[in-house]
């Protein structure tokens, strides 16, 4: 698997790279990650607990764990990697990640099969989307296989790439229930707190938040709000608490570490999300399985997270919000929430052991794939585009001349082979993987 985005810096496509290896690795394949180096000493080979083995590559960072795209000095270290760990499958993870999509490039340069996962949407029409949207079409130009986490992100991925609909699969995140039990003796007595977990940033709707907050707590003065993350829009809070007087209703909790957030979670009773833009939305399915009566927009692949139940959907409005939020403080109120019920229904219906099973599904497909002669793999470059299109052949053509220099510079036959023994934990993990499903 390939992405800039992995631990130690913590998110959701961080989450869902971690457990679907550590699932795949209980079923008995051999996985590992590769990313680029954290400040200041994560670079190198690593072993997470789960057994998965990562591999930080000296790649240089520009913003937010992104590297620049560049497309081919990763080339020589991802080559010397896949052909060490006798790699069969490289996967991509984000479409905002450079290495992810170079992986994909280089893979299927190299013969090998290639597998990409979007977990977010985006736009058409602003700059910013159109240039991540070209370079996404480049990237699964030649691909196996796709899969995104919502059916409103496959419209969207198959929207943005000009993918055929087929090719693209529907499987979405999961969480592990048993980190997120319901306490109710978290719960403070004589109020009612609201807890928000996100990104204080402007895709995650805290402009919203900022409105809401004073209009709820000034129609019920027992409401407090406890509010985890950071982001630019942090101190647009803090001016807000001053503003209305609210210090002592609402609190700031900063950065919450991933092995916290059961902790932050329950020690609310209603979850609010304000997204402005969702693909999926792991952080409303961490909330409920933690027992909390969900709010959010209706936006992205939300709707299709919980049933209508377990959540109260508005549009990405003030007034549509507040109101969502009057009727889960009466519903909440009324003694209709039932925390271990929610807990039940949620470990039900999402398992890393279910996702690991349907992406097994999808390795398979793609196994079963005729791999492109160089003159078709170029075909497909090329409808990319009036001059995008030629831009991306010119790529295409010296990423295959690059792969003939190294292998007159190291050949194949010269790099030692990674042995692929798992450890005792991982075939003890694998026993007790069909009890988990």
């Amino acid at each position: 698997m390939v992405s800039d985005f992995f631990y130690p810096n913590v998110g959701g496509v961080e989450g869902h790279i971690y457990f679907l290896g550590g699932r795949l690795l209980a079923m008995g394949h051999k996985v590992i990650v590769i990313t680029h180096a954290y400040a200041p000493d994560r670079v190198g080979v690593r072993y997470l607990s789960n057994g998965l083995k990562v591999y930080h590559v000296p790649y240089g960072v520009i913003a937010r764990q992104d590297t620049l795209p560049n497309f081919f000095s990763l080339f020589p270290a991802l080559r010397s990697i896949l052909i060490r760990e006798e790699i069969e499958i490289v996967h991509g993870h984000q479409a905002l990640s450079s290495m992810a999509h170079e992986g994909i490039l280089h893979a299927r340069t190299m013969g090998l099969r290639a597998v990409f996962t979007d977990h977010s949407l985006f736009g058409f029409s602003d700059t910013a989307s159109i240039l991540t949207n070209k370079l996404l079409r480049f990237a699964l130009s030649d691909v196996d296989g796709v899969v995104c986490v919502s059916h409103t992100g496959k419209e969207n991925t198959t929207l943005r790439a000009n993918l055929d609909p087929s090719k693209v699969s529907v499987i979405p995140n999961a969480v592990v229930a048993e980190q997120f039990e319901p306490d109710g003796s978290r719960v403070e007595s004589g109020k009612l707190t609201v807890v928000v977990l996100s990104r204080l940033m402007y895709r995650k709707g805290i402009d919203l938040l900022i409105a809401a907050i004073p209009r709820l707590c000034a129609a019920h003065p027992d409401l407090h709000f406890l509010i985890g993350g950071d982001g630019p829009k942090r101190v647009e809070l803090e001016q807000m608490r001053e503003r209305y007087l609210l210090q002592d209703r609402v609190e700031l909790c900063g950065a919450v570490r991933q092995g916290e957030v059961r902790d932050h979670l329950t020690r609310g009773s209603i979850f609010l999300n304000t997204s402005l833009t969702e693909a999926f939305g792991t952080g409303i399915i961490e909330a409920a399985c933690a027992g909390l009566f969900v709010v959010s927009t209706r936006v992205g692949g939300i709707p299709e997270v919980l049933p209508p139940q377990m959540i109260r959907l508005a549009r990405p409005e003030e007034d549509d919000v507040v109101q969502a939020m009057h009727d889960a403080i009466a519903h909440v109120r009324a003694g209709k929430h039932d925390a271990l019920a929610y807990h039940a229904a949620v470990k039900q219906m999402y398992s890393w052991t279910q996702v690991a099973h349907r992406v097994e599904k999808v390795y398979g497909d793609a196994m079963q794939n005729r791999l492109p002669r160089p003159s078709e793999r170029l075909a497909r470059y090329y409808a990319g585009g009036t001059i995008a299109g030629k831009i991306f052949v010119i790529i295409v053509a010296v990423d295959m001349l690059f792969l003939k220099l190294l292998e007159w510079w190291l050949p194949s036959h010269c790099i030692d082979r990674c042995p692929g023994r798992r450890g005792d934990h991982a075939a003890t993990r694998a026993e007790q993987a069909p009890a988990e499903s």
